[in-house]
């Protein structure tokens, strides 16, 4: 029987397709996971939404971004790498929100030898570049990067003694370590630690025993919203003495669910927050406002999140890493690919992000320095940078 036209036009395309090079027909894969629902929702959510905002074509190639929920769980985030990497086929994972969720993905980065770039804070996410973490990267500022401007303010303000709650997993216990080394430094006396959960609804306990030992300041570490439980129970139960955060209270939703409670609390950020009231010489101002203007064109004046801004750097780490990775000749999709796109993004030199400027080493994973940090305060309900801490 012979073959219709059209049956002959089909089968021609067919074989064109299949006469095609792998590199026409590929496109770059970028898994993401985040934590959107639970707990560190308030984190998770503009790193979502961030992802709708980077280019889905990079030096001739398309991207494509597979994006997941984990809901604050951590055996989830582990649940998603693996099913990014083995049925989607990604070439690098960017995730995930919250500590816990990131270290326990690490193994899996370095058994399937595939790129990831957290964007959670703790150093040992990236410490020590070995092993399992050759393959790791992240965007957030190091806790000790923080802890010594934090050290640094408190030496200016003239703090003995500091109190500290912080969550008891691996965000908290990476904070107390750190805090305690950047205090002890300063001759600055720890005089109590407690802890609380994520998900708690009464610290009364734990403060009740830090304001008994009266310490001139306490620093709450936690993230997202969360942490405006101890600051609201530190002030009811009367205490008077300065409040710090971490970095991961740089969150608008913070201000909102504190409210008034929120009034005087300092904590360093990345110069994002307040990228608006930076001098105009400061290197970081206009990539910084750059994505504030373009996440508020999309989501509304007032919008802009600093987490969403380390979904923004993965982005900008990946944009600069695949043209790189391609000139390796290897081909999206294939393990040689994710070799290639490992080394480039370990290469990475000089880039200006919304955070921080870039220099990534085989011995350096997070490449970030003092540029990454700004010292802000809660004035009139609003983050106000403050140049002389």
């Amino acid at each position: 029987m012979p073959l219709s036209q059209s049956m002959k036009r089909t089968i021609l395309a067919g074989a064109i397709a299949l006469a095609l090079p792998m590199a026409a027909m590929a496109q770059v894969k970028v898994g993401v996971t985040v934590s959107s629902t639970g707990p560190a929702a308030s984190l998770g959510i503009p790193e979502r939404n961030t992802v709708s905002l980077l280019p889905t074509e990079v030096a001739g190639q398309k991207v494509e971004y597979i994006v997941l929920d984990d809901g604050t769980d951590t055996t989830v985030a582990v649940r998603n790498m693996r099913k990014l990497i083995t049925e989607d086929n990604v070439d690098v994972v960017i995730g995930t929100s919250v500590t816990p969720g990131s270290l326990a993905m690490i193994d899996v980065a370095g058994e399937t030898q595939t790129p990831m770039i957290s964007v959670s804070a703790n150093a040992r996410i990236v410490e020590p570049v070995e092993g399992a973490r050759e393959w790791v990267f992240k965007t957030p500022q190091n806790d000790q990067l923080m802890a010594s401007a934090l050290a640094d303010a408190m030496e200016k303000q003239g703090i003995k003694t500091l109190g500290f709650i912080g969550y008891n997993d691996a965000y908290g216990d990476g904070w107390l370590d750190v805090m305690t080394k950047a205090a002890e430094a300063k001759g600055i006396k720890m005089a109590g630690a407690e802890r609380y959960n994520r998900n708690d609804t009464s610290v009364t306990g734990q403060i009740l025993k830090l304001t008994a030992a009266n310490p001139d300041a306490i620093l709450i570490a936690g993230s997202g919203t969360p942490v405006a439980l101890p600051q609201g129970e530190l002030l009811k139960r009367g205490y008077d003495g300065v409040l710090y955060h971490t970095h991961g209270s740089a969150n608008n939703d913070v201000l909102r669910v504190c409210g008034t409670d929120c009034e005087g609390m300092l904590l360093p950020a990345g110069p994002l927050l307040v990228a608006d009231q930076l001098p105009d010489d400061n290197t970081l101002k206009a990539p910084a406002i750059a994505y504030k203007d373009v996440y508020e064109a999309k989501y509304g004046e007032g919008s802009i999140n600093t987490f969403g801004g380390h979904l923004w750097d993965a982005g900008l780490l990946v944009q600069d890493a695949i043209p790189r990775a391609l000139e390796s000749g290897a081909k999206p999709g294939t393990p040689e690919f994710r070799v290639a796109l490992r080394e480039a993004l370990e290469n990475i030199s000089d880039l200006a992000a919304s955070q921080g400027v870039f220099n990534m080493s085989p011995t350096d994973h997070a490449g970030l320095d003092e540029r990454a940090r700004v010292m802000v305060k809660v004035v009139d309900g609003k983050w106000t940078y403050q140049p002389d801490l």
